[in-house]
């Protein structure tokens, strides 16, 4: 047996640390946490510190009952978990849950490389019990949270939904959203007219100049094109400066998260599993990270790497401070192991980020880009003596409402600029994307010019220009708000945001975009035209967008619950972490800080008859054919329409709202359109086709048969040829042809429900995506078959006849055991093929002695019956204790 054993989390970074360290060490894995608080129940003692009940996770007991025993046998242990609170506190519970003593080795590195992970083995310390109990503070006020809160939810929404949730972070994330749909609905777009002018010099150069602000109303465009007619433009200032570029600095979690979402379209969930899997690797620094230090030693190498590649002329280094005052200074920034290793990763998608963070880290220590800008003001002089007359004019902010238009005089000066590279620095490798980047950002060289120069005018245009709304986040652009406001952490981002979706508060889709109309003056050769063009607005890609149920949940908590979804309270819990992480700050009474208002909060709005269900119902109007009042609001199945009352005589009428449809914005006519099916589109073979929607979605019905619409059908428009062309692509799918035989039986092929498919002796076999119908052969056919049958032959990876119920089964997704009717999941580090019925049975959580199964049943109901009254006298105590505070 080895003298040491290391634990870390991962088994893929078990696996690349012991080649570091040889054959004195086993590296096992823990898995994660292997102690955490039961999913059933409170597990707080809220009446003596908020002490948390922690149990083992009934899937870690046999990996925590094999780490006993290696590490009774090994002669020092060494914790190796993630340097952040998460990882100390799975250090903790690995202390706890082994029985090891307090000054058990803690030791701690950034990055998986022989260098770090032998300097660490060098320097241990213990674990922080700082670090620990600001993770313990925050575990156990999301459970407070949500533990309380969520049933709050269910009682009061929905009609009694379970399916609701609350939590600290995700009820402020979720307000986010909900806050910038609402201002998105209630912007009104405004217009304006730009002024742009396309000069020619030399006989073929072309300069672009404009105003600087724009006209208010097309009259005054207009009477400003008509002005410039026969003026003459002159050269009035040329004003060039040095300018440069500084580099972004290196990744943090959060600038990571944005950057891969620009840059590579990465959602935040897959970006951090793939900076996991790069990281396990030793390929890429500790991926969850608030700073933007190197050290010196990285500093070093990307130095040389960067005068190997380019010269030493692009060589700047720097140490970059962090703008987060609680970042972690003593950690890095996300940065590669190895600045020589351009290309790494085990896939395209590790690949691809890899590089995103090589090019960062390398360009965060290169030479700024050294820039000359120029800016010409051209002068306008009116012909015929033209006077200067006052009209209104606006700043050009695309993103706010207008200004106000301020009268000014006629405008007599346009402005061109241009820009010029005289070093490329850092941007020959490197540049930071922007959430929205605009067109006009980017400045080419301009020609060559001289003061006093008079130039030619090829055409101004005055086109009109519309303001637009603020953008709706994106799952980047909500973590960088997040970050701005100092809610979350570098772990939390990726959870919060996928539990918002996930919780059906928020829906991660594309919106297409709208036409609308804008027109456009043109001076030209001393005539001024006006044209009407089309432009789209208004199109978003995998945007956020608040469902109902979002907007209805958001709006109780900020009604009841204001503390939970307020943006400084938030912020000001997470500083709170943070001194207990210093151990300025005493974890439990910070809890106790919070707990008091919070909890009496929930009594008193459970006890309140006032707070009834809340729906988000609004009256949109009356329906007129007859006369019944009109309504939207939430159900426990969704959001709907209803015409008519509970009261009336006749029942309600009711319809379920599309995708897309929220409550607070759908009108009365969209409300009524949804009663609109089934209906009659036309006729086929002399039989009506009939539109509807039932409970596997929209539907054709012809002739008794029923044939889905495909997602790209809208129920309430398809029309009588769409129809019909769906009824034969049906039949013709249905139609079964015969390839030939097989073994005496027929072979046949036809298209059904999952797609194409050959079928033999009652069984159906799926035909590869990338093959077609109509090019099947028999002899392909066959080969199908047969792969169908090696495939079946190769299911089970073990079976027991002694217990035929239990199985080890090779799943579309990995191996697992099939006990019953259930399927139970086989840890990573346990070979399928080598379990015993026993092994199968403990994994279940079943007896694998049956004979004792009664007895182990029944002492399980005496335990519960014993903890019964406990529970009940601990309720009671809570009960007293909170009816004494009141007092």
């Amino acid at each position: 047996m080895s003298k040491n054993l290391v634990i870390v989390e991962s088994p893929a970074k078990a696996k690349t640390i012991e080649g570091y360290l040889g054959k004195d060490f086993t590296v096992k894995s823990s898995f994660g946490h292997v102690r955490d608080l039961p999913k059933d129940g409170l597990a707080v003692d809220v009446t003596n510190g908020f002490q948390p009940s922690y149990e083992i996770s009934p899937d870690k007991k046999k990996l925590v009952s094999e780490l006993k025993t290696l590490a009774k046998s090994a002669e020092e242990v060494w914790l190796a978990t993630d340097d952040d609170r998460e990882g100390e506190a799975i250090s903790w519970h690995l202390k706890e849950a082994l029985g090891l003593r307090d000054n058990t080795k803690r030791i701690v590195f950034r990055e998986i490389t022989k260098n770090a992970i032998q300097n660490a083995i060098k320097s241990p310390r213990t674990i922080d019990v700082d670090l620990v109990n600001a993770q313990q503070a925050r575990r156990v006020l999301d459970r407070l949270v949500g533990y309380e809160l969520s049933p709050v939810l269910w009682r009061k929404i929905k009609g009694g939904s379970q399916g609701l949730s609350a939590g600290r972070v995700q009820s402020v994330a979720l307000r986010l959203v909900v806050e910038r749909e609402r201002e998105i609905d209630k912007h009104q777009s405004k217009s304006s007219f730009k002024v742009t002018a396309q000069f020619i010099v030399d006989g073929n150069k072309v300069l672009n100049a404009e105003l600087p602000k724009n006209f208010a109303t097309s009259g005054e465009a207009r009477a400003f094109l008509e002005a410039c007619i026969g003026a003459t433009f002159t050269i009035k200032n040329l004003e060039t400066k040095p300018a440069k570029k500084s580099p972004a600095p290196p990744f943090t979690t959060s600038t990571l998260q944005q950057e891969a979402s620009r840059k590579l379209g990465y959602s935040v969930d897959r970006t951090m599993r793939i900076a996991q899997n790069l990281y396990e690797a030793g390929k890429i620094s500790y991926m969850r990270t608030d700073s933007t230090n190197l050290s010196q030693e990285a500093i070093d190498k990307a130095k040389t790497e960067i005068e190997t590649e380019f010269s030493p002329k692009y060589v700047q280094t720097r140490q970059f401070k962090t703008k987060n005052e609680s970042a972690q200074e003593a950690h890095e920034a996300i940065r590669p192991t190895n600045f020589n290793d351009r290309n790494a990763g085990a896939d395209r998608d590790q690949k691809r980020l890899y590089e995103l963070i090589w090019k960062r880290a390398i360009a965060s220590q290169m030479a700024d880009a050294q820039l000359e800008r120029t800016t010409v003001t051209i002068s306008i002089r009116f012909a015929n003596g033209t006077q200067l007359n006052t009209v209104a004019m606006v700043d050009d902010s695309p993103f706010v409402d207008t200004p106000k238009a301020e009268p000014q005089k006629l405008p007599t000066e346009l402005v061109a600029q241009g820009e010029v590279i005289k070093f490329d620095g850092f941007l020959r490798v490197y540049l930071e994307s922007k959430d929205d980047e605009e067109d006009e950002d980017s400045k080419g060289m301009l020609p060559p010019l001289t003061i006093g120069q008079t130039l030619n005018l090829g055409q101004m245009k005055a086109t009109e220009k519309f303001t637009r709304p603020q953008p709706r986040y994106a799952e980047a652009s909500l973590v960088k708000k997040l970050e701005e406001m100092g809610i979350g952490r570098p772990s939390t981002y990726a959870p919060t945001i996928s539990t918002i979706i996930n919780r059906g508060y928020v829906v991660k889709q594309d919106k297409p975009g709208q036409e609308r109309k804008y027109v456009e003056y043109t001076l030209q050769r001393n005539q001024i035209s006006e044209t009407s063009g089309k432009e789209t607005f208004g199109s978003e890609k995998a945007k956020l967008f608040p469902t109902n149920t979002g907007m209805v949940v958001c709006d109780f908590l900020v009604e009841y619950f204001p503390d939970i979804v307020d943006y400084k309270f938030t912020a000001t819990v997470e500083k709170d972490f943070d001194e207990i992480a210093s151990g300025r700050r005493n974890w439990q009474k910070m809890l106790e800080g919070f707990y008091g208002d919070f909890h009496k909060n929930i009594e008193d709005i459970q006890g309140s008859s006032g707070v009834s269900f809340k729906t988000g119902e609004r009256v949109l109007g009356a329906d007129p054919a007859t006369g019944k009042p009109v309504s939207a609001r939430l159900g426990k199945y969704g959001a709907y329409v209803q015409i008519g009352e509970a009261s009336d005589e006749e029942k309600p009428r009711y319809a379920n709202l599309r995708d897309g449809q929220l409550i607070e914005t759908i009108s009365l006519q969209d409300a009524l359109s949804l009663f609109s099916l089934p209906r009659e589109v036309g006729f086929f073979e002399d039989k009506p086709m009939v539109i509807g929607i039932g409970k596997f979605g929209p539907y054709v019905k012809h002739d008794d048969k029923y044939v889905s619409l495909t997602r790209e059908d809208d129920p309430y428009t398809i029309d009588a040829d769409r129809a019909v062309q769906l009824i034969q692509q049906k039949r013709a799918e249905s139609v079964s042809e015969a390839l030939g035989e097989y073994e005496g039986k027929l072979v046949t092929t036809g298209k059904g429900r999952f797609g194409p498919y050959v079928k033999f002796e009652d069984k159906y076999i799926s035909i590869p995506r990338n093959e077609q119908l109509m090019n099947l052969t028999l002899d392909r056919a066959i080969e199908l078959i047969e792969a169908k049958r090696v495939a079946e032959a190769n299911k089970y990876i073990r079976e027991f006849p002694e217990n035929p119920a239990v199985k080890v089964v090779n799943g579309q997704y990995g191996p697992y055991l099939a006990v019953g009717k259930r399927n139970v999941k086989i840890p990573k580090d346990v070979d399928p093929a080598s379990l015993t019925l026993e092994d199968c049975l403990r994994l279940a959580g079943d007896d694998p002695a049956p004979a004792k199964a009664p007895a182990k049943k029944a002492a399980a109901t005496k335990a519960t019956a014993a903890k019964a009254p406990a529970k009940a006298k601990a309720a009671t105590t809570t009960k007293k204790a909170t009816a004494a505070k009141k007092k």
